[in-house]
């Protein structure tokens, strides 16, 4: 039993992070650095080696004993139970080979194991060394896998936009109550969704005022999307997707344009909606006609949704709201954790959003 500050006789569970520097590990060393059963004990992050987290973070004040490691998978597998990879796409799968070799649970926030399929992945990430993980890697979408992800050693943490749209989705396609062949989704994300290396498109005078659509036709979330949407209907779903950047440090909202099956009533979507997510503490279903907004659910790990419509022409609007570095990332990372090691799903993540 490990007794520290964190709790007296307290069952402790050894994290390790690796890409600690970006702004996602940075919201996994804030997440984490109060969870009452985990203890960070190895930070990996080569371009900051040697140097404290406190003195890279100031706000991470309470972490002062912690120091950037260069990557060292021994010693990285020696140190943990439980590691967290928020690195670029391609970086992670070897690492995770390896640390699943030693009996670590693995939860990867980049994209090397969210798609089920080695061709689609190498079309629009490029070469997968790790396709034997494949058939072992469950897709982290707490809401919608979690009796698989209570039993798993790899989580794919999804995208931030396959979380707005697949909390938006998943109960009009489990109940059959759309059309499939025509969804249309306008996404628009805060520049930190671009990570914090250098970009001039995300540079403060290149994105303040202005808005712009980006990856249109392209977004590599896209087969992400379109394979747990096909999942969820038991039919091939195509969507048409825009991503759009937004002069936002933080924030994600989705809006999307269905068409409802003929007869299906407004009234029957929202009492589809509510049902399905009664018992889900982190989506909250605003009321008919009421709509999310990304200040609502900033800092926090929720995921708020609002319906509109024309019952008449039976056109169907849903808007998804999240922060995108913590329900879109960091948050929900930790919400998995939660769920492979039986604890309370909120332990770590239960605060408002932060306002104004």
């Amino acid at each position: 039993m490990n007794k520290n500050k964190k709790g007296v006789g307290v069952k402790m569970v050894k994290v390790g992070i690796v890409g600690a520097t970006g702004y996602v590990g940075a919201e996994l060393l804030r997440l984490l650095s109060r969870h009452p059963q985990a203890e960070i004990t190895y930070v990996v992050s080569e371009s900051y080696q040697g140097q404290k987290i406190s003195d890279l973070f100031p706000h991470l004040h309470n972490l002062h004993n912690l120091i950037c490691q260069k990557l060292d998978l021994q010693a990285l597998a020696d140190n943990t139970e439980v590691v967290f990879l928020a690195l670029p796409h391609g970086v992670s799968m070897n690492i995770a080979a390896y640390l699943l070799k030693k009996g670590k649970k693995v939860i990867d926030l980049g994209a090397d194991f969210r798609l089920d399929n080695l061709a689609v992945y190498e079309k629009w990430y490029g070469q997968h060394t790790q396709e034997q993980l494949f058939t072992q890697a469950v897709y982290g979408l707490c809401e919608l896998n979690r009796e698989k992800i209570k039993k798993a050693d790899l989580v794919g943490n999804p995208g931030c936009y396959p979380t707005t749209v697949l909390l938006g989705l998943a109960p009009l396609l489990k109940k059959k109550m759309i059309e499939t062949g025509n969804i249309i989704i306008d996404s628009k994300s805060g520049v930190s969704g671009a990570g914090r290396g250098l970009n001039i498109g995300t540079h403060f005078a290149e994105c303040n005022e202005t808005l712009k659509a980006y990856n249109v036709g392209k977004h590599r979330h896209k087969p992400e999307m379109e394979q747990e949407l096909s999942k969820l209907a038991e039919e091939k779903v195509q969507i048409t997707f825009t991503p759009h950047l937004i002069p936002l440090t933080r924030g994600m909202l989705s809006t999307i344009y269905v068409k409802l099956e003929k007869g299906i009533s407004l009234a029957e979507v929202y009492q589809a909606y509510a049902d399905f997510y009664a018992q889900e503490y982190f989506v909250r279903l605003s009321s008919f006609g009421k709509l999310p907004e990304t200040r609502y659910v900033a800092r926090s790990n929720f995921c708020d949704l609002g319906l509109a419509g024309d019952e008449e022409n039976g056109n169907l609007i849903i808007v998804s709201a999240i922060d995108n570095l913590i329900k879109g990332a960091a948050g929900q990372a930790v919400q998995n954790m939660n769920i492979i090691f039986n604890w309370e799903e909120k332990t770590g993540l239960d605060c408002p959003a932060v306002f104004p």
